[in-house]
């Protein structure tokens, strides 16, 4: 009797790149949907712009390139790029703003690399750097949360606004700073950490709403590790080094430095650790190089964020660890079995 066997590797996962796409998706849905509750249809707008010109990009790309377009739009990466930089931008951005964003992430982020695989920078958060250095008013112009709002606008008024740039009153009237941006404002007044965190914009822990928002990316992104579409490793090394300098930080001097929970569940933090970081085609590959550069970008976060020029930083923290990613891969190689070094040992 004889055991036939296929050629190794005997152990894969049984994900196409389209199946992956497809969760991926599936399970940043629970942060988009409380993203829309606390600030309005603006974020499905951005959305729905940033798909169209996104597939549209992407088409034109391909088609340039004499690439099959039906096989490259049907894998789904470019809706998951999209889709990112589309929950990432403010409900009230005009139009034509996050056209140019997601323009410039497919062509500039994925195509002039030669496409999907071949890309050493996250597309969604290249596009979102491009258009928070270039147009910073429009990019810091969040929506306070519904239920904090002084002006309420209706669906109508909101797509208006986006569109034709009237949402009928003063863009300043109806935006305010988000909770890290605040925090960090109010801190320079060296005022109590207790008054800070009673203003209106504070939750129980986090930014009000923010924590609802981070909660939903947390429960997509741990749905993923479960589904062995993500490794636990970015995610857990990400957020536990934005944690423990936090708390550091926190204890010596309380005044100046924000709390464990309200770095974690305010901003963009849980869709960076399991959507953004880890990018499987930017991230490191390795078991060593996935905790160093999960780490890094906890580290960077913190920097950034505490002495740096943007309250949020992930995209910069992203993209300045894409850069190291060949180095880190390179000293974290697994020793190849039967090598010299091995035998040595």
């Amino acid at each position: 009797m004889r055991l036939r066997t296929l050629s190794s590797p005997h152990l894969h996962l049984n994900h196409s790149v389209g199946e992956v796409m497809q969760k991926l998706i599936i399970a940043l849905i629970p942060g988009a949907c409380a993203l829309v509750w606390f600030f309005g249809v603006g974020i499905i707008i951005n959305c729905v712009i940033a798909i169209m010109v996104a597939m549209l990009t992407e088409a034109v790309c391909l088609l340039l390139r004499q690439r099959s377009i039906t096989t490259s739009l049907s894998d789904g990466s470019v809706l998951v790029t999209a889709m990112l930089l589309g929950l990432a931008l403010p409900p009230t951005s005009p139009w034509w703003m996050t056209a140019i964003g997601t323009a410039f992430a497919v062509l500039f982020g994925k195509h002039l690399y030669g496409g999907l695989g071949s890309n050493p920078f996250n597309p969604a958060m290249l596009g979102y750097v491009l258009l928070l250095i270039s147009f910073p008013r429009e990019m810091t112009a969040w929506l306070p949360p519904r239920e904090l709002a002084s002006v309420s606008l209706t669906q109508f008024d909101m797509a208006k606004g986006i569109f034709t740039g009237d949402f009928g009153f003063a863009l300043d009237a109806i935006t305010s700073a988000t909770p890290l941006d605040s925090y960090r404002i109010q801190s320079s007044l060296e005022l109590p950490e207790t008054e800070i965190y009673q203003r209106s914009e504070f939750g129980r822990f986090g930014g009000y709403g923010w924590e609802w928002v981070n909660f939903g990316f947390l429960f997509g992104g741990l749905w993923l590790i479960h589904q062995r579409i993500i490794g636990w490793q970015i995610p857990f090394s990400l957020l536990g080094t934005l944690a423990i300098c936090s708390l550091i930080a926190n204890v010596v001097e309380p005044k100046l430095y924000l709390d464990v929970l309200t770095h974690l569940f305010s901003g963009a933090t849980m869709i960076a650790a399991f959507f953004i970081a880890t990018d499987p085609v930017t991230a490191s590959t390795t078991v060593k190089g996935r905790l160093i550069y999960g780490a890094s970008i906890g580290l960077l976060i913190f920097i950034i964020r505490t002495w740096g020029g943007y309250p949020d930083a992930v995209a910069f923290a992203v993209l300045l660890l894409n850069m190291a990613v060949p180095m880190i891969d390179h000293y974290t190689q697994p020793r190849v079995f039967g090598s010299s070094r091995e035998i040595d040992e």
